[in-house]
């Protein structure tokens, strides 16, 4: 690895584990929360309802601004925001300043989240970025694990507003250290050409590789307000009726996140600068990697969500015995992060992402036979299947969904894929809930209830996504625009 490209890895993989801390870190904080600030649960779970909505329903356009003014630049905003708003939450008087920061925080960690993808895009060569997605993935795993523990330990010497202290060093130094960084510029990827009215095409591209075209429209502000709209109604229904008696509210969110759709793939065919490039969106292996995202993160937050009720409730287990069962979980995902770039390339995309899969599959169902007196040993053998075939499934599909985006739209390709793994946790843990009210009973005994094994057959729709990857280990490659008529292929000797 160069050394000017130390510097976006650093900013990359520090800039997407804070944000994984920060998420599990506040689950346990938000007792203690509640309590200092005399505030309901209802309040509480806005705190983290709203940065979840703020987030999914901006990403795609954010990594659209990325892929027009520079990912260095919206990574070193949204940076800087969230050390902000961070701050001002550790500082905050109320609840509702809290919950108001939160979304804004939300607004900043989509800013820099598909920028943590698109700054690898543009600064490690296709065939060279395997490795640093595998290093982000394997941080990002052991800052979710470690987050309940720091968080633990903040909360219990410091109290809740230490636990929105720590992300601030971290993302101020971040963002200041983007904003002294030279983006690099491997190469000059040209937009496909655009028929104009009177029969002849443009291909003006901008220094960054997209199409000139107006400042504000061509980032299609109707188009992101439309998919903002539809992904925020949709995390927000999904979210609501996974609550007692919200079922209803639920329903109609999703139904209003269903015409927003609507409306979007409509605007989105006619618009002349779409929010959603059509070629990014023709991309087979990006369709395919993105669904098996969504697929796979569903599955397994699904399963989690079961299984620590199951642990505790059931069980009776305290929250540190339950969390060392599912250790294994943690340790697969990190220690296998390393071992996917050299499956890939002897394999293929195809045939690894597809054993990550069955693997997944296979750990929610052994999982979903265990009965009330199950052990630690099975417990941890099923956390360690969950762990290795996710962790294999979203290295490598990820690696294709960045590889196979044009360069011009890497941003968007990143936003994509961080929108999966956003809307899949709430997808899982609302299909989840719901399952478990249909056994009252019995429903959190896995080999009583109707949940995991559901969450099965949702991991399983990973399998058909996986097959539509690439096969060979030259598959993920960057599609490349057609050449341009009239013009001599250029020949290096």
């Amino acid at each position: 690895m160069k050394r000017r490209h130390t510097p976006v890895l650093a900013c990359s993989v520090v800039g997407a584990a804070v944000v994984a801390l920060d998420g599990t870190v506040l689950t346990v904080a938000q007792p203690a929360l509640q309590r200092d600030l005399h505030a309901d649960v209802g309040q509480v779970q806005w705190t983290s309802t709203g940065y979840l909505v703020a987030v999914a329903s901006l990403l795609v356009f954010a990594g659209r601004l990325g892929d027009r003014h520079g990912h260095r630049r919206v990574f070193a905003a949204g940076a800087l925001g969230f050390a902000a708003a961070s701050a001002g939450i550790a500082l905050a008087p109320g609840i509702g300043a809290v919950i108001a920061l939160r979304v804004l925080q939300g607004v900043c960690g989509a800013l820099l989240q598909p920028a943590t993808l698109g700054m690898l895009r543009t600064a490690f060569p296709p065939d060279r970025l395997a490795t640093p997605i595998a290093v982000r993935t394997a941080v990002i795993g052991l800052a979710a694990a470690a987050g309940p523990l720091v968080g633990g330990a903040l909360v219990s010497a410091y109290g809740w507003r230490s636990v929105f202290l720590l992300s601030v060093p971290p993302t101020l130094a971040l963002g200041l250290l983007a904003l002294t960084t030279r983006e690099p510029h491997p190469g000059r990827t040209e937009a496909p050409a655009r028929a104009t009215p009177g029969g002849t095409t443009s291909d003006r591209t901008a220094p960054g590789g997209t199409a000139s075209a107006p400042g504000l429209a061509a980032l299609d502000p109707l188009g992101a307000l439309l998919l903002a709209v539809a992904l925020g109604l949709l995390v927000h229904g999904l979210v609501e009726a996974a609550r007692p008696g919200g079922a209803g509210p639920g329903a109609l969110a999703v139904a209003g996140a269903v015409v927003a759709g609507t409306a979007l793939a409509r605007h989105e065919r006619r618009a002349a600068h779409p929010l959603l490039p059509p070629e990014l969106l023709r991309s087979v292996p990006v369709v395919a990697g993105t669904a098996a995202l969504l697929a796979a993160s569903a599955a397994l937050f699904g399963t989690l969500f079961v299984a620590t009720y199951f642990l505790q409730d059931v069980q009776r287990l305290d929250p540190l015995t339950c969390a060392l069962r599912v250790l294994p979980l943690a340790l697969l995902m990190v220690l296998g992060a390393p071992l996917c770039p050299p499956l890939q390339r002897r394999y293929g995309p195809r045939r690894t992402a597809t054993a990550g899969a069955a693997l997944l599959t296979l750990g929610v169902l052994l999982l979903s036979r265990l009965d009330a007196t199950a052990g630690a040993f099975p417990v941890g053998g099923c956390s360690a299947l969950l762990g290795a075939g996710f962790v294999t499934l979203m290295v490598t599909a990820t690696s294709v969904v960045v590889h196979r985006a044009p360069g011009a739209h890497a941003g968007v390709a990143g936003g994509l894929q961080q929108t999966a793994m956003n809307v899949g946790p709430a997808l899982g843990v609302a299909t989840a809930t719901l399952l478990l009210t249909l056994v009252p009973d019995g429903g959190f005994v896995p080999a009583q209830g109707a949940a995991l094994p559901a969450l099965a057959a949702i991991a399983a729709l990973a399998l058909p996504a996986a097959l539509a990857l690439p096969g060979g280990a030259r598959g993920t490659r960057p599609e490349q625009a057609p050449p341009r008529p009239g013009r001599r292929p250029c020949v290096r000797s």
